[in-house]
């Protein structure tokens, strides 16, 4: 049997989770580390989405099975990570990727401060990291290189939000910048936490992307295709780099 192409049987290669993986940026990069000789484990909130982006990496022979995982959700999540402790055992990389911007097409978004808003992106992209994290923790301990890459935006750099040079300097997302500050603080303290484990945290800023995540103005304006990003992505996952920092296309972003 072509164990390779099984799978009834455990993942014979490094294993990967996506979350949000089903469309989009998570899509591309499930593929893109699919191609780089990964096993993933695609995470949506349906399952009939998870099944559906399985069902085409299959076709084009790669190692995929899909797991039912709602970030916003601790039964979820944990139901998740007893499905893969269940069957596979270890996870070797575990990227967040799942996220919000809902002040792209929010009616009110003029409205800079909206508690509302900002406690809905913070929970999927801050606190959904953070359980999906606590919850494949233990899995992530059984491997030999395990990492952590929190997908996180330029946006969240305090220093390109300071400097008037930078490009990212007039955006105005409150709720969605924010997040991805407080994830990239995220990335810092687990980077610490999580040395003495050999598990290696990054952040990673794909750049502005085109995907539904902003809406039809941000397909339109945005420079850069899934299937590059994905790629930026993957050379963090794939790369020899120091836990703890924070890239993009470029090389190291400072906070």
């Amino acid at each position: 049997m072509d164990t390779e192409h099984d799978h009834t049987h455990p993942s014979p290669r490094p294993l990967v989770l996506v979350t949000g993986a089903n469309r989009g940026l998570g899509r591309a990069v499930a593929t893109a580390l699919a191609q780089r000789g990964y096993g993933v484990l695609v995470a949506a909130r349906r399952s009939r989405d998870a099944e559906d982006a399985c069902r085409d990496l299959r076709a084009a022979r790669h190692w995929a099975d899909p797991v039912v995982l709602d970030v916003t959700s601790q039964d979820s999540v944990t139901e998740a990570a007893e499905e893969v402790r269940r069957s596979h055992g270890r996870l070797d990389v575990l990227v967040n990727n799942a996220g919000i911007l809902p002040e792209a097409t929010a009616p009110d978004a003029a409205q800079p401060m909206d508690a509302d808003l900002f406690r809905h992106t913070f929970d999927v992209n801050l606190f959904g990291a953070v359980r999906t994290t606590q919850a494949f923790l233990p899995l992530l301990r059984v491997s030999a290189d395990a990492r952590i890459v929190n997908v996180s935006s330029r946006m969240g750099s305090l220093t390109d939000q300071g400097d008037p040079r930078s490009p990212y300097h007039s955006m105005v997302l409150p709720a969605y910048q924010t997040s991805k500050a407080a994830l990239n603080g995220v990335t810092v303290a687990m980077a610490k936490a999580l040395r003495g484990d050999g598990i290696r945290v990054s952040s990673v800023c794909p750049g502005w992307v085109r995907t539904d995540l902003g809406g039809a103005a941000n397909r339109a304006a945005a420079p850069t295709s899934a299937a590059e990003a994905a790629e930026v992505v993957a050379d963090v996952v794939t790369g020899d780099l120091e836990t703890g920092g924070f890239h993009d296309a470029s090389g190291t972003i400072a906070w």
